[in-house]
């Protein structure tokens, strides 16, 4: 019975909300509250990140370094990604999952502010080699935070709503940094700053401790984690997509530039990277669970060397635009499924450390990227990314090879 003036819902409309609920449901419900504090932390901090697509625009024309020397400034960055994942894996298990993710996030807002005032190229290299240190120090914590709470066969969808959570953020990111960059630097630093803050603090005050209750020493270490030999050589494979995930920072935008392009075209292209995600995500993360992962990821790095492929004929930015959109479906199963594949394999007292073994993994790709990436680049862009689109393939190999000894695993 409806009020008087109030149209009665018609059975459309109801059948309308009804499929809305269940779409809702099918990719969203379940899960429970500390993730979705996650979630939106990690929305916030992605909407603020800036700096890290920009910086060797920031290197070149904000500070006028060199292009050859940007790569060495990127590489020292790379150097300090090695060590932030290890790091703040070893924190999460040891301290606990809000005080590694909160420290780290504070750590990484300070060295902005310090990177951003700095003028001299020794001070640059220094803040970037600290900035590689805390970028993702928190990334460990926030995977084993998920882990600890979400159930197994939830997780995938878990870690695709992230995904889609930072690809909304980083769309919005991309667009607005671009035009930002375009008119100078400096607020870019105290936006991707303030972020970092927000997310910290939002942890530290909803996200109650997950870290499972255990004995010091009992569970093991970092000793533990490299003698797993499936899970070294699952990083190995890491390593190998890592290279060519990380050119669309390193190596795109000078690829683009140098064709005439500007930041803001840059920003652009780069924001099809969200998009993608934010309308695909949602058609297929529900579906990825209990599906084969090996399988998932070997296609996922397949699709992105597709999408290399495309690049190395791009002359416009509608073409790399297009050449993003397909490596973005492949993007979209390897990160999901990456975050998974360690859930499964990793002991839960050991899920920070396990997180930062594959953290490396990322580090070490982005390390060897600018360095390798800038030097193929003056050979030319065509041979970067066939280049990349052959070691795509390679990981994608690797992954099939690798599958028996996975799921023999994720059986016991």
């Amino acid at each position: 019975m409806t009020g008087l003036g109030e149209p009665a819902p018609t059975t459309a409309g109801i059948a309308t909300e009804g499929r809305l609920r269940s779409f809702v449901r099918v990719r969203a419900g379940g899960l429970p509250g500390a993730f979705w504090v996650l979630w939106g932390g990690s929305l916030v901090n992605r909407l603020g990140a800036m700096v890290n697509p920009f910086l060797s625009l920031y290197l070149t024309s904000a500070r006028n370094v060199p292009v050859a020397t940007v790569g060495w400034v990127l590489a020292v960055g790379g150097a300090g990604a090695v060590i932030s994942q290890p790091l703040g894996g070893y924190l999460a298990d040891r301290f606990g999952r809000r005080a590694a993710l909160t420290g780290g996030m504070l750590a990484n807002g300070a060295t902005l502010l310090v990177l951003g005032s700095a003028r001299s190229l020794p001070v640059l290299i220094a803040a970037c080699f600290v900035l590689g240190i805390t970028l993702d120090l928190f990334r460990p914590a926030a995977q084993a935070l998920v882990a600890d709470a979400v159930p197994a066969a939830d997780r995938t969808r878990a870690y695709g709503l992230l995904l889609w959570a930072v690809n909304l953020g980083f769309s919005i990111a991309m667009v607005l940094g671009g035009y930002l960059a375009a008119h100078g630097f400096g607020l870019l630093f105290w936006l991707d700053a303030g972020a970092c803050a927000v997310f910290g603090v939002l942890v530290w005050l909803a996200v109650p401790e997950t870290r499972p209750a255990t004995r010091e020493g009992s569970a093991g270490g970092f000793g533990t984690v490299l003698r797993d030999r499936v899970m070294v050589a699952f990083a190995g494979i890491i390593v190998l997509y890592a290279v060519v995930f990380q050119q669309a920072f390193a190596t795109l935008p000078l690829a683009m530039t140098a064709t005439g392009m500007s930041s803001g075209a840059y920003g652009t292209v780069m924001a099809v990277n969200g998009i993608v995600v934010l309308a695909a995500q949602p058609l297929i993360g529900h579906r990825l669970d209990g599906r084969d992962k090996s399988r998932l990821l070997a296609l996922g790095f397949a699709v992105a060397a597709a999408g290399n492929a495309v690049a190395a004929t791009a002359t416009s930015a509608v073409h790399y635009g297009l050449a993003v959109a397909i490596a973005t479906l492949g993007e979209i199963l390897v990160f999901a499924v990456t975050a998974a594949v360690v859930a499964d394999l990793a002991p839960p007292a050991l899920r920070g450390r396990y997180n930062g073994l594959i953290g490396m993994a990322w580090g070490t790709g982005f390390l060897i990227a600018p360095v390798v990436g800038t030097r193929l680049l003056v050979v030319g862009p065509t041979v970067l990314w066939l280049s990349c689109a052959a070691l795509s393939l390679l990981a994608a190999f690797g992954q099939l090879a690798l599958a028996p000894a996975l799921r023999r695993r994720a059986r016991r």
